[in-house]
């Protein structure tokens, strides 16, 4: 069996905090939040404060989503979210995210963005500047 992976694997975290309304009747979070909190891993390197890594007249959209529950989220607390990007293309862009609540590894998930028009929604190269950012996020490198 794999080792479960750690925080540390990840070059970029983020949290989210869990509500109350987050869980279900049998007190654990509800499994469709999972995809929630991965989204907040994902929008806070792709619209990065310090700049998105899209074009100015262009947008990321989820191609794919994959997610492997691992366990239970529990109610109060938070979540811990690692991204890293595992390969990028000519536009799109495939993450490796992991959930963590209090250390423990929860959930994985695997997604593939692509770069698109705005105005046309067809697929378009990635910026160099994106390419650069994301080279930064890359397994194994620092956060």
């Amino acid at each position: 069996m794999p080792e479960a992976p750690k925080l540390s694997d990840y070059p970029r975290h983020a949290s989210d905090k869990l509500r109350y309304a987050d869980t279900d009747r049998q007190g654990h979070v509800n499994n469709a939040l999972f995809a929630t909190f991965f989204e907040t891993g994902r929008v806070e390197l792709l619209y990065d404060s310090a700049g998105p890594l899209h074009d100015v007249d262009g947008a990321f959209v989820i191609a794919r989503l994959t997610i492997e529950l691992a366990a239970e989220i529990r109610w109060p607390g938070s979540v811990d979210i690692g991204t890293r990007v595992a390969t990028v293309g000519r536009s799109s862009i495939k993450l490796e995210q992991a959930l963590f609540q209090d250390g423990r590894h929860v959930a994985s998930a695997e997604s593939v963005i692509v770069h698109v028009g705005s105005r046309d929604g067809r697929s378009r190269p990635l910026p160099p500047h994106a390419r650069a950012a994301l080279a930064t996020c890359q397994a194994g490198s620092a956060r």
